[in-house]
């Protein structure tokens, strides 16, 4: 079994009653995005933590990146809390990634109460290392490693891995309410992806079917709606419809003819970082 460990950022920052809501949508969309991929695992939460265990570790990451909410997540291994156990795991992790001569650092964090302070930690382990590998030439190097040795503390148990992976970031969808998203091509699927980000729920009012598939693979529980987009949004009770139009289209008058408040999330941005943008939400 391998286990993930997954981080949020915006979340951490809400009251606790805020936060656990929070939670519970943003755990609920990761167990949409595996069941959707017929992945199975377990999830449990700690205090600013939330730990993934399962049998198919690589592809849970790789789904996992596309959740909304998730700031990033590792691939780590466990032991107590223990200076002695987490030397000899460190040791572990860092063997099979070390070069002849290359060059590394331990960085470590804790939450909890223990006999030991996070630098003299991060000293222990990287003693350990240094000691097992030095006749290979090995060195450390605080400030530009080949290799990075993360250990993270929390309370009686501990968690050793050497690499972030980033998630999307922002907040879990349907956490901040609903939208109508009219998809008529690329810069629509990407308005309604910025809206997905910030937390929004998106009702989708697909006029182009191959633009939609951009978002089914960020949205593991689409919903489509019918009929004008401005009689969607009253009919679903949404807070407005978002379209991708530039500044441009604005400037020249378009208009939705609809009584309903039309959010613009593309606006501010050029042509270049609108293809950036979906270059890497198609990726």
């Amino acid at each position: 079994m391998g286990l993930l460990l997954v981080r949020y950022a915006e979340m951490g920052l809400k009251s606790p009653g805020v936060r656990r809501y929070f939670e519970k949508v943003l755990t609920h969309n990761m167990m949409a995005a595996l069941a959707r991929e017929r992945l199975e695992a377990f999830v449990e939460s700690q205090y600013g933590r939330l730990f993934v265990t399962t049998d198919r570790p690589e592809e849970t990451a790789a789904t996992l990146r596309r959740v909304f909410g998730i700031s990033s997540l590792s691939h780590v291994r466990e032991c107590s809390s223990e200076v002695k156990d987490i030397r000899r795991l460190a040791l572990e992790v860092a063997t099979p990634l070390l070069k002849d001569g290359s060059t590394f650092r331990v960085e470590a964090r804790r939450n909890g109460v223990h006999p030991y302070t996070s630098m003299q930690l991060a000293a222990q382990a990287g003693e350990e290392i240094y000691e097992a590998h030095k006749h290979r030439g090995v060195r450390v190097d605080l400030h530009h490693p080949d290799l990075v040795v993360y250990v993270e503390v929390r309370d009686r148990r501990a968690y050793v891995f050497s690499e972030y992976l980033d998630g999307p970031g922002g907040l879990p969808m349907g956490s901040q309410g609903k939208v109508v998203a009219l998809i008529r091509d690329e810069r629509d699927a990407l308005a309604a992806w910025m809206m997905m980000k910030r937390g929004c729920r998106a009702l989708f009012v697909v006029e182009n079917e191959e633009t939609m598939r951009i978002l089914e693979r960020w949205d593991p529980e689409p919903r489509k709606v019918s009929g004008p987009a401005g009689k969607a949004v009253q009919a679903n009770k949404a807070f407005g419809l978002v379209v991708g139009w530039s500044l441009d289209e604005l400037q020249d008058n378009i208009t939705l003819n609809t009584d309903v408040p039309v959010y613009h999330p593309l606006v501010g941005m050029g042509n270049e970082e609108v293809e950036r943008r979906l270059k890497e939400i198609k990726g």
